[in-house]
This record gives C-alpha cells, structure tokens and sequence, in this order.
C-alpha cells in the first residue's frame, strides 16, 4: 500500500481523486495549507504527490523545487494548461508525469501505477528523517529548515541522526560515543561535548534552538512536541 499525497484545491477534484486511488487500495492525503506545503509533506512522507500547477499563495512549481531540496519522491504534475509548453515546463521544474485536465480516472490510475512501479521497484526513494518541519537527509547528511540547507560535519550528523532515530527517548552518551566511535580509532569523551555544542549552535542560529534537551547523569534527546 502507497502513500500519496493530493495537492490540488479544486476540493471536488482532490476528493473524486482520493476515491478513485483508494478503490486500489491505497491510502490518501489532501493538503489543506497551501501556504506551506512542506510540514504535511515530511509528516505524510509519501510515497508519490500529485500537484496541481496552479495554486493560491504559490505555485506548484515552486513547491516541486522545494520538494526536490529534501527528496526525490515522484512528483506528477496535474493542470489544464496541458499543451506542450507546459507539459516541458513540468518536466523541467522536476516532474515525473503529466495528467491533463479534465482528469481521465482510468489514465490518471494508470499513470500513478506507472510511476510508482518504475521508482519503487528500483528503490530510489531517499531516505529522510523528520521532525517539526527540518528534515535530515541520510543520502547527502545534510539538514534542511524552511527550505534553507544546513551542513553538518561527520560527528555532527552522527549524533543528530542517532537523536532523531530515538525521538522521543533519552540516548546515553556511551550510544553516542560509540556512534562516532564507528569509523575514528579513537574519540575522546570531551569529543562528544565539543560536537553537541557546536551542533547545539548550527541549530540555533537556524532557529532549532530548543532541540537537544540534555539530561543531567543520563544523556540527551530530542522531545516528541515544541515545547
């Protein structure tokens, strides 16, 4: 079963499209925010988007390229304006596919299956972790925050990425050392200090200032919810 995510405001669309996807047996998400696509997008973490070109606030080329800095998920443009200008303009912008308004059920199905078969049978999805809106991308190990990059050195993405697997639980400093132990000889303790501090201080000139949380005599964790 896939997940897919609607992004499109026409309400009586996006609904006949969810209907028809989930007679497949698949399960369906349609945005609400268009302000700000990309929160139910790292929460839904889907596995296709269907997005409508044009949108209020911004356009669905602009939310593809957002998309496109933090994965690689198939993106399958759906717009009106189906002529060849267009149809190459979603390509370029980072498309997969292009469904035409009005919207066939039987091509729109047969597209998305389509699509679906040739990424995941290949596996390309880009692995991520997500939480109150930053992404961390294990591909490229870098942090993504209202679509600015922040890069992380080796040791710094280390304990981020083992905090964020753990979210929600305390992770002891020994889990932690022996994370950067795994390819250095010899990490001294006062290592482990030194990095969550500078980590701690990429975070917060991004605006994540409150995310490491240490626990006196247990170690650290990132929490659940913003506090």
């Amino acid at each position: 079963m896939y997940r897919i995510l609607i992004i499109e405001d026409d309400r009586a669309l996006a609904k006949a499209m969810k209907k028809q996807i989930e007679a497949w047996g698949d399960e369906v998400c349609i945005a609400e925010d268009f302000r700000d696509i990309l929160p139910v997008f790292t929460q839904y973490d889907p596995h296709i988007v269907l997005m409508d070109i044009m949108l209020p606030f911004y356009n669905g080329y602009h939310w593809c390229s957002e998309i496109r800095r933090i994965s690689d998920i198939p993106v399958v443009f759906i717009s009106s304006a189906a002529d060849n200008m267009n149809i190459i303009m979603a390509m370029n912008m980072g498309g997969d596919d292009f469904i035409p308004k009005p919207v066939d059920p039987d091509v729109m199905t047969a597209k998305i299956r389509a699509v679906l078969r040739r990424t995941y049978d290949m596996g390309s999805k880009i692995p991520i972790l997500e939480h109150r809106g930053a992404v961390l991308n294990l591909n490229d190990a870098s942090l993504t925050w209202r679509g600015e990059r922040i890069d992380l050195t080796k040791n710094e993405f280390r304990i981020l990425q083992t905090l964020m697997e753990n979210k929600g639980r305390i992770v002891s400093r020994d889990t932690l050392m022996t994370k950067l132990w795994q390819t250095d000889c010899y990490v001294e303790e006062n290592t482990l200090t030194v990095n969550i501090n500078r980590l701690r201080k990429k975070l917060e000139k991004a605006g994540l200032g409150d995310w490491i949380e240490t626990k006196v005599g247990s170690g650290y964790m990132i929490g659940q919810e913003a506090r």
